[in-house]
């Protein structure tokens, strides 16, 4: 069964000179699906291209609260015209949230956020969820909201509280390279307690890389080390983590929605 990268940026100008060449090596890897999230209106346009010419690519439209400094004054509208149209591969709105790390306004990070998660609401999308230093505000605002198709909390880190209000909430879990870190205890201890149908696979391409490997670019590739470690954090069989995991990826992102075939 083909792994899922549910949160991968392969738009970036890192993977430009042989993104061909390295969904072909990822693929021999077991990784066959791909979501984008992009992070603003400059990204949109490359997003949907990657889209339009890979059946295995889907991703999400939205600002990174990082960016949102940085959008046209007419960006909403142009977002909810997009998502209005459908356009081929999209399942998501995001890559949007809070990151109380960075130093954009928090109260123009808030305004954005909440704008798009109505957007979520209106289309019917799921979103996809930046939360750094962010989870407690974030979960605030979610519950205010309560968007139908919940969504996902993009490299989650925090606690066992904190992961059961996003589940209860109707927020699954990304778990990426996080894991592979030893001195992220409460984190690793929070997805070893979860339900297993709470979680999803990500790597957060091409950042967010494996203990050992800081500094490196990093890639998809990846995936399937941090299903294994996920498998052994939770003591459970490899087969039986990727199998529901699989299957909780296609409930948040439906398979009519992603064009999959069935296994």
């Amino acid at each position: 069964m083909e792994l899922i990268d549910t949160h991968c940026h392969l738009d970036f100008p890192v993977f430009d000179d042989d993104r061909e060449a390295l969904l072909a090596q990822w693929r021999q890897l077991g990784v066959g699906e791909y979501i984008i999230p992009a992070v603003g209106e400059e990204n949109w346009g490359r997003v949907m291209a990657l889209a339009e010419r890979h059946d295995d690519i889907r991703y999400g439209l939205g600002i990174h609260p990082w960016y949102v400094g940085k959008q046209p004054r007419d960006v909403l509208t142009r977002l909810e015209t997009l998502l209005a149209s459908r356009p081929r591969g999209l399942v998501a709105v995001g890559e949007c949230g809070l990151d109380l790390r960075s130093h954009v306004p928090q109260e123009g990070q808030v305004e954005m956020f909440e704008a798009q998660v109505r957007l979520a609401m209106a289309h019917a999308l799921p979103l996809i969820v930046h939360s750094v230093r962010a989870n407690d505000t974030v979960a605030k605002i979610l519950r205010r909201f309560t968007p139908p198709q919940g969504g996902v909390i993009h490299a989650f880190s925090g606690s066992l509280h904190q992961a059961e209000v996003f589940w209860q909430l109707g927020f699954r879990l990304g778990i990426g390279g996080v894991i592979s870190y030893e001195r992220a205890n409460k984190t690793r201890e929070a997805i070893r307690q979860m339900p297993l149908e709470a979680l999803l696979l990500e790597t957060d391409a091409p950042d967010m890389p494996l203990q050992g490997q800081q500094g490196e670019v990093n890639t998809p590739a990846s995936l399937p080390t941090i299903a294994r470690l996920l498998a052994q954090l939770r003591q459970q069989p490899l087969a039986d983590v990727i199998s529901v995991l699989h299957e909780s990826t296609l409930r948040l992102f439906p398979r009519a929605t992603m064009n999959l075939t069935a296994d």
